[in-house]
């Protein structure tokens, strides 16, 4: 078994702050939705491995616990990309072995990115 994708969700409209987090931060293309799919709204971004759906949620809340994490090559040089854009980093060395930290997309959804020594 593998995971697919992870979905988050973004308010009617909150596309273009996807995209500049999703893609613009954390480096992951932005691929066409299927046509059917695409006349809900929201955008796709994949890369090697990993798939992220951001769909629109009419009653929009940010998760603030439940959250996806994005294994990377440089975590400081997307650090330093989540603070160019004016978000939140906060570094956490409670997990052993990884050097990681968490931030919010646009939208206030938790994100974490790590790194393995």
């Amino acid at each position: 078994m593998r995971l697919h994708h992870v979905q988050v969700s973004c308010p009617p409209g909150g596309e273009e702050v996807a995209r500049a987090f999703y893609r613009d931060v954390l480096g992951i293309a932005e691929v066409a939705k299927p046509p059917v799919l695409a006349a809900r709204g929201g955008c796709w971004f994949r890369a090697d491995g990993v798939e992220v759906h951001v769909g629109v949620e009419e009653d929009f809340r940010p998760a603030r616990k439940a959250h996806p994490a994005f294994l990377v090559d440089d975590v400081d040089a997307v650090a330093r990309r989540a603070e160019t854009a004016g978000l939140p980093v906060t570094w956490d060395d409670d997990l052993p072995g990884c050097r990681r930290f968490h931030t919010a997309d646009g939208h206030g959804n938790r994100v974490e990115v790590l790194a393995e020594p």
